[in-house]
């Protein structure tokens, strides 16, 4: 029972990267805003390598890696949104839902490390909290870029 919530905790923080990866692929496609094409780079090379140590994690149990986003849906319609929003190329607009879907991961991480730990071995937990602190580097590069976009 406890490898089963274990997997299930670290399938919810793969499910998070699956988002961010897949949100960041489509703000990558779509924008015209060539100075943010390297950075959504880098942010979908964050999560590949934190769903990666995630998997190998899950791997390790006997599970298999989750290939879906969040069941609630709420950080992926954000994602989905910035198709629409890049249609004006509103350059604030889209460094605004990023902001907003950045601010979903870091409360996501946050929920796993209050309400699951109990479920992580000590090794897990610093991984995990070692996700979130290069997640948070990636939404404060975001704010900074939507904060910039306010007085350009």
């Amino acid at each position: 029972m406890q490898n089963e919530n274990t997997m299930r905790v670290l399938n919810t923080l793969i499910s998070i990267n699956n988002e961010r990866i897949e949100g960041y692929e489509t703000a990558l496609k779509e924008t015209k805003e060539y100075d943010l094409k390297p950075i959504f780079k880098q942010f979908i090379s964050n999560s590949q390598t934190c769903k990666s140590e995630l998997v190998q994690e899950v791997s390790k149990l006997g599970g298999a890696e989750s290939k879906r986003t969040k069941n609630s849906g709420k950080f992926f319609r954000v994602w989905m949104d910035i198709k629409a929003t890049l249609a004006g190329n509103e350059r604030r607009a889209l460094l605004n839902s990023c902001e907003f879907g950045e601010d979903e991961a870091q409360e996501d991480y946050n929920e796993v490390l209050e309400t699951a730990s109990r479920y992580l071995s000590e090794q897990q937990q610093t991984m995990i909290i070692n996700q979130k602190c290069l997640l948070k580097s990636d939404y404060i590069h975001v704010r900074i870029l939507s904060n910039a976009s306010i007085y350009a």
